[in-house]
C-alpha cells in the first residue's frame, strides 16, 4: 500500500468530548462547527492556506461572531482534521484509504497554488498519480472510498481515473503482471495469495486471464458496472472472462437464500444488482456464461420481480445453449398464479427457443437420411439429442408432481421432434413415475399419456419392464410382447443363417483352398462385431437358446401375457398376407414364443387344439 507523510511538527490536537482543540500557548480565536463537533484554532494558519475560509472569516467578522460552520463538508470530521492539520505544518499521512476525503475537504476549501505554493490539492494529486492509480490495489481501495464522497469524487474525476486505471490493468498481457492480487478460486500453484511479487516471479508465467475478477468483487454494484463497461470497452477480454468475472460477482452478493433475497434490506439492491449482471452479459448471447449460471440467474431474476426485458434476455441466451443444462437446472420454481410445483410452461418457452436456433422444422425426415450413417447424425445434431435426454429427465423429475396435468405432461414431451429422442427410455420411466403418482388416471387418460412413447424405441431392458408392469395400459403391454418377440426371432434367425453359412463354407474347403480364400480382415472384423452385438443383446434378455435345452426370454413374463400375444401373432400374421383365413384352418402360422420353444406341429389338429384353447 502506498502512502505519503506531510508535514514535519508533531500532532498537537486532542479531543475534548464534542471538541477538538490544539496545543498552543496562543489563545484560539476562531471557532469552526463541522457537523456537531467544534474546532477551536487559530485564525492565521488556516487562512493562509484556505481562500473559502478566507471569505467565510470575513464575513463572520462583519457579523461580530468567531464561529464559521462548514455545512455538509465532504468527508465530515476525519477530512477536516487532514485539512486543518496541514494547515498547521502538522505531520499527516495519506493513504488510498483517506486520500480522497482529503482532496474533496482541500477542493471545498479552497486550498489551491494561488493561495499558497505546494497547498493541499497540488499535494494530493501528485499523491494519487504517482502512487495510488499505478497500484492494482490502491486504485480499487480509492474507487471504494469514492462511494461515500459523492458527488464530490465524481466531480473532481477521481472516480473516472480510478475506473480507467483498473480497466487498464485488466488489459495487460498476464505474462507482463508484476504486481499482487488476489486469487483464491482456483490456485494453480499454491494455495496462498500471491503479495510479495519479489519473492514470486518464477509464478507470474502462469498467471491465469482471470487473475482480476476477485478483487473487484468488493466494489458497489454502481462502481462495479463503470469497470465492468471500461474493460468491455477496451475490446481485449475474452466473452469466456468477462462471463467468470459476472459469475464470481453474482456469487459473492446474491444469497442462496429466499429469505435473505427477499427481505425488505436487501431486495431493492439485489433487483437493481441482478438486472445489471443482465445488462452487462457479453453481448455475443451464444458465448460467455454457462447455461447453468444463466438459469440460476433467471430464477433469481424471477423471484425479485426483475424487468421482463432482462428475463427475456436471459430467455434468449438459454435457449442457444439449453443442451448444456442438466434437469436440477431446469427445477424453477412456480409463480404464485400457477398450480404446479414447478414452471413448466417456461421451460416450454426454453425449448421452443432452442428449436428455433437449432432450425429443426426444416427438415424433419433427418433420421431416415441418417439410419446408414448414424456416426454422423449424433456428430451433427449432439444438442438435438441432449435436449431429448435432458427434457426426459426433466419429466421424470417434475412427475412426482401430483398437481401436474396430462395436458401438461403431454405436451412438454411432444415439444421436442422425435429426432431428438431415438431410445424412449427416459420417456417410459417418466410416464411410469406419472401413473405411479397419479393413481386415479383413466383408462383413456392412460392410453393418451402412453401414446406419447414408441414401444419400438425402447431397449431390452425397458422391454422387460414394461412387460410386467401393471400400471400400463394392457394393449401397451401387448405391443411391447409383439416386438420383443419379432426382435428376438430377427436375432435367432440372423445367428442360425451366419452359424449355417460357417458350417457350410467349413465342409465344402480344404485346407489349402481356405489358405488361398481367406477372408480379407476387415470382413471378418465386421462379422465378429456382429457376433459379439447378438451375444450381448442375448444376455441383456435372458438365457440364450441352446439345443432345446433353455427357455425363450418370453417365457419369463406371465402365462396370460404369453397367451394374449400368440393368439395376437397368429391373427396378425395371417391377415398380413392375406390369408387370415387359411392360416386358422391349416395352423401353418405359429407364434414367436412356439417357434422359439422348438415346438413341433405332428398334424393340423393339434394346431386347432391349441388354438381352441386360447380363445
Amino acid at each position: 500500500m502506498k502512502f505519503m507523510k506531510l508535514g514535519s511538527k508533531p500532532d498537537a490536537f486532542y479531543a475534548e468530548g464534542n471538541s477538538r482543540h490544539v496545543s498552543s500557548d496562543l489563545a484560539t480565536d476562531v471557532t469552526i462547527i463541522v457537523g456537531e463537533v467544534k474546532f477551536y484554532l487559530h485564525k492565521f494558519p488556516l487562512l493562509s492556506k484556505s481562500n473559502q475560509l478566507q471569505k467565510l472569516a470575513s464575513k463572520a467578522s462583519e457579523a461580530a461572531s468567531n464561529e464559521i460552520e462548514l455545512p455538509d463538508f465532504p468527508g465530515g470530521l476525519k477530512s477536516f482534521e487532514i485539512c486543518a492539520k496541514f494547515c498547521y505544518g502538522m505531520t499527516v499521512t495519506l493513504d488510498p484509504y483517506n486520500v480522497v476525503a482529503a482532496r474533496c475537504g482541500a477542493e471545498y476549501l479552497e486550498m489551491t497554488e494561488d493561495v499558497d505554493r505546494g497547498n493541499l490539492i497540488y499535494k494530493v494529486e501528485v499523491f494519487l498519480n504517482s502512487g495510488v492509480f499505478r497500484s492494482w490495489k490502491d486504485s480499487i481501495i480509492v474507487l471504494r472510498t469514492t462511494a461515500s464522497l459523492l458527488p464530490w469524487s465524481e466531480e473532481l474525476k477521481v472516480v473516472g481515473r480510478c475506473v480507467d486505471s483498473i480497466a487498464s490493468k485488466t488489459s495487460v498481457d498476464p505474462s507482463s503482471i508484476n504486481w499482487s492480487y488476489t486469487y483464491n478460486r482456483k490456485l494453480s500453484l499454491s494455495e496462498e495469495i500471491i503479495e510479495d511479487t519479489t519473492k514470486v516471479k518464477d509464478r507470474f508465467a502462469s498467471v491465469p486471464r482471470d487473475w482480476w475478477i476477485e478483487d473487484i468483487c468488493e466494489l458497489d454494484i454502481s462502481l462495479y458496472r463503470r469497470v465492468m463497461i471500461a474493460v468491455k470497452s477496451k475490446g481485449r477480454m475474452d466473452a469466456d472472462v468477462i462471463g467468470e468475472a459476472l459469475k464470481t460477482y453474482a456469487i459473492r452478493w446474491l444469497s442462496d437464500s429466499v429469505e435473505a433475497l427477499l427481505s425488505d434490506v436487501h431486495q431493492k439492491r439485489n433487483k437493481s444488482l441482478v438486472e445489471t449482471i443482465i445488462c452487462l452479459l457479453p453481448s455475443d448471447k451464444g458465448v460467455g456464461c454457462s447455461c447453468s449460471f444463466l438459469l440460476k440467474l433467471l430464477k433469481v431474476a424471477i423471484l425479485l420481480g426483475a424487468e421482463a426485458s432482462s428475463r427475456e434476455d436471459l430467455i434468449e441466451r438459454i435457449g442457444l445453449k439449453l443442451d448444456e443444462a442438466t434437469a436440477s437446472d431446469l427445477l424453477i420454481p412456480a409463480q404464485s398464479t400457477q398450480d404446479t410445483k414447478y414452471d413448466v410452461d417456461l421451460v416450454q418457452c426454453l425449448v421452443h427457443r432452442f428449436m428455433m436456433h437449432e432450425n429443426i422444422g426444416q427438415d424433419f425426415n433427418i433420421v431416415a437420411k441418417n439410419e446408414k450413417n448414424t456416426d454422423d447424425f449424433v456428430l451433427g445434431h449432439g444438442p438435438l439429442l441432449n435436449v431429448g435426454k435432458l427434457i426426459d429427465r426433466y419429466l421424470a423429475e417434475i412427475a412426482t408432481d401430483p398437481k401436474l396435468t396430462l395436458s401438461c405432461f403431454m405436451d412438454l414431451s411432444l415439444s421436442i421432434p422425435v429426432a431428438a429422442r431415438p431410445i424412449h427410455d427416459g420417456l417410459y420411466w417418466a410416464i411410469d413415475i406419472y401413473l405411479k403418482e397419479h393413481p386415479i388416471l383413466k383408462k383413456a387418460e392412460r392410453k393418451i399419456l402412453c401414446s406419447a412413447m414408441d414401444v419400438k424405441k425402447l431397449t431390452a431392458n425397458a422391454s422387460m419392464h414394461a412387460a410386467q408392469n401393471d400400471r400400463l395400459p394392457l394393449r401397451v403391454v401387448v405391443q411391447v410382447l409383439f416386438f420383443e418377440q419379432v426382435r428376438t426371432a430377427a436375432i435367432v434367425q440372423n445367428t442360425n443363417s451366419s452359424g449355417s453359412l460357417e458350417v457350410s463354407r467349413s465342409t465344402t474347403n480344404t485346407d489349402e483352398d481356405l489358405e488361398k480364400s481367406e477372408p480379407h480382415p476387415l470382413t471378418l472384423q465386421k462379422q465378429m462385431r456382429q457376433l459379439s452385438t447378438t451375444n450381448k443383446d442375448f444376455q441383456k434378455n435372458g438365457k440364450l437358446i441352446k439345443e432345446g435345452k433353455h427357455k425363450s426370454a418370453i417365457q419369463l413374463l406371465p402365462s396370460r401375457s404369453r397367451r394374449i400375444f400368440d393368439k395376437l401373432w397368429v391373427v396378425g400374421k395371417g391377415n398380413g398376407i392375406g390369408e387370415a383365413k387359411s392360416s386358422v384352418t391349416s395352423g401353418s402360422s405359429q407364434s414367436p414364443s412356439s417357434m422359439i420353444r422348438g415346438e413341433v406341429k405332428t398334424s393340423p389338429s393339434t394346431t386347432r387344439d391349441r388354438r381352441h384353447s386360447i380363445s
